[in-house]
């Protein structure tokens, strides 16, 4: 705690003065153009890895960066979805997983969590990403890789459910996309429809960056 207390400190006294201009501008009012569902694992760090600065991303995160489907269920994910497509106008949503991601572990066996009820809960919303995947393969890098790309999948379809969203896509105002990120490397997959695969970032948005 001491170091975050310091970090705050310090924030306080050389990066915000630093950047002053821009937290006059964000101070009443915000207008990101992206929402980004990711996983509340300690080492993802949105910003970092996008390059972004204060008041590009609105970033909803949570364990296995889930997005739970609509109807029947009502939640913070829900009513951040719905705040950032209907009153924000987001143009474009991100969902982003992660390598090593302990909620896909936990999702690939739930046993491992039966201890946990509310997370075993939380999980079952993934649990379609687990076809096909038995617990003893539970430590394979590259099963555990396959769950978490399908993961991303699952919870993309899970988006067009939201009614917000579900208006936007009708009307071709918004964009989906569905990111791994690989904590090792760096690298960033998106997943390219055409080919049914996640590709290289250079690759996918290609033409994007032309």
């Amino acid at each position: 705690m001491k170091a975050i207390v310091q970090g705050i400190m310090n924030y306080q006294l050389e990066d915000h003065p630093e950047h002053q201009h821009l937290f006059d501008e964000l101070a009443n009012s915000q207008s990101p153009e992206v929402l980004l569902v990711t996983c509340a694992d300690s080492r993802i760090n949105p910003n970092l890895v996008t390059s972004t600065a204060p008041g590009d991303l609105f970033v909803c995160r949570n364990a296995g960066n889930i997005v739970p489907p609509m109807p029947g269920y009502t939640g913070g994910v829900t009513a951040s979805i719905e705040f950032a497509v209907a009153v924000l106008g987001v143009k474009d949503i991100v969902v982003m997983g992660h390598t090593d991601c302990g909620a896909m572990k936990g999702a690939m066996n739930p046993d491992a969590v039966a201890h946990l009820p509310s997370v075993k809960h939380w999980l079952s919303f993934a649990e379609e990403a687990t076809a096909g995947v038995s617990a003893a393969d539970s430590g394979c890098p590259d099963a555990l890789l396959k769950v978490t790309e399908a993961n991303v999948l699952l919870q993309l379809e899970h988006l067009k459910t939201h009614a917000s969203v579900a208006e936007k896509l009708s009307e071709g105002t918004i964009g989906l996309h569905g990111w791994v990120y690989h904590i090792a490397t760096g690298d960033v997959t998106a997943y390219d429809e055409e080919q049914g695969a996640f590709l290289s970032f250079a690759d996918h948005y290609a033409s994007l960056l032309a």
